[in-house]
């Protein structure tokens, strides 16, 4: 896989990249898959869902798990785990871990992008910190020194620098919104100059959008809760009160996102519910809120354009939403 222009070249032809965030935790064992067949089914599970790769958040992931991606086909987003602060002890370890990470991992061909950051995490002050941005450009530089065959997002979510995709993290839970707020293709550098998601730019002055791909790499994020009691203290960025409303809401923002031709592709947030955050498509023990082949249909279909009626499809879904 490589990228041609603003697009993701498969064999030669466009391919739009239907992700969903992964952290990689099981209920029991945390970090650590309880067996190889645990991490086998999360590709399998994967796949039955209808996405075309996983975006490992915030793990560098277990070799086996890299194994089944390889031999059952489903590509994966190599991303490190973010220091909280910036600090030089904080940049030489990313750095020592991160090249091993690539030393390690380069041979999986699921491999398709490496994420040495994310949502400024360990850079909280890039805008106005000469120092963090250099080290963002170096992370990027060595990266691509690493490993040349595969494009790098240096900081996913906004303040984007030196990188090879514009990602950008909006949960607007309105369709319609979405859909005005990316309907024109056309002016990709308005969009860079303009759009604040987190409250943050989403490319730093100085670094223009040159034609890169651009993704919606985190959105959704609906929480359903299913048995679960609401004193658990989970949450998610919006909340509905069963399967079948997260299905509509789910199948409304798909058709939302996949009609955009300013997209290369999308990362729905997220595979499954993790610890408080109950806004997986699966619940923490792998169990699918809405049946796998409802979302195998959704999240793989071809929707050229919606046109006006996001809306009603939008509000006529709303009855019955926690």
């Amino acid at each position: 896989m490589d990228i041609q222009r603003d697009r993701f070249m498969l064999n030669g032809r466009p391919y739009m990249l239907r992700l969903v965030p992964d952290q990689g935790y099981w209920p029991d064992t945390l970090l650590a898959a309880p067996d190889d067949a645990a991490l086998k089914r999360d590709v399998e599970l994967a796949k039955a869902m209808g996405v075309n790769g996983v975006r490992k958040h915030q793990k560098l992931e277990d070799p086996r798990y890299l194994y089944w991606a390889d031999r059952l086909g489903l590509l994966v987003w190599g991303e490190m785990p973010s220091a909280y602060r910036f600090t030089r002890t904080a940049t030489r370890r990313l750095v020592q871990e991160w090249s091993e990470a690539i030393e390690r991992d380069y041979s999986h061909p699921c491999i398709i992008v490496w994420v040495p950051l994310n949502e400024s995490w360990g850079v909280h002050e890039l805008s106005s910190r000469r120092e963090q941005r250099d080290s963002v450009q170096a992370l990027h530089h060595l990266t691509c020194t690493l490993d040349a065959t595969r494009p790098v997002i240096c900081n996913g979510g906004w303040e984007s620098s030196a990188t090879d995709i514009i990602g950008i993290h909006d949960y607007d839970a309105d369709p319609a919104q979405l859909h005005q707020r990316y309907a024109n293709d056309n002016a990709p550098q308005q969009l860079a100059d303009r759009r604040r998601p987190g409250g943050r730019v989403l490319t730093l002055d100085d670094y223009p959008h040159r034609g890169q791909p651009i993704m919606l790499t985190e959105f959704g994020g609906i929480a359903c809760r299913m048995q679960q009691a609401a004193s658990e203290g989970t949450w998610g960025y919006t909340a509905v009160s069963d399967g079948a409303v997260l299905e509509a809401r789910y199948d409304a923002l798909l058709q939302a996102v996949i009609s955009k031709p300013l997209f290369s592709g999308f990362c729905y947030t997220q595979f499954a519910d993790t610890f408080q955050e109950a806004n997986g498509l699966l619940t923490a023990d792998r169990q699918s809120k809405v049946p796998l082949k409802v979302l195998h249909r959704i999240t793989s279909s071809n929707r050229l354009h919606i046109g006006g009626g996001v809306r009603s499809a939008y509000d006529e879904r709303q009855i019955g939403v926690g």
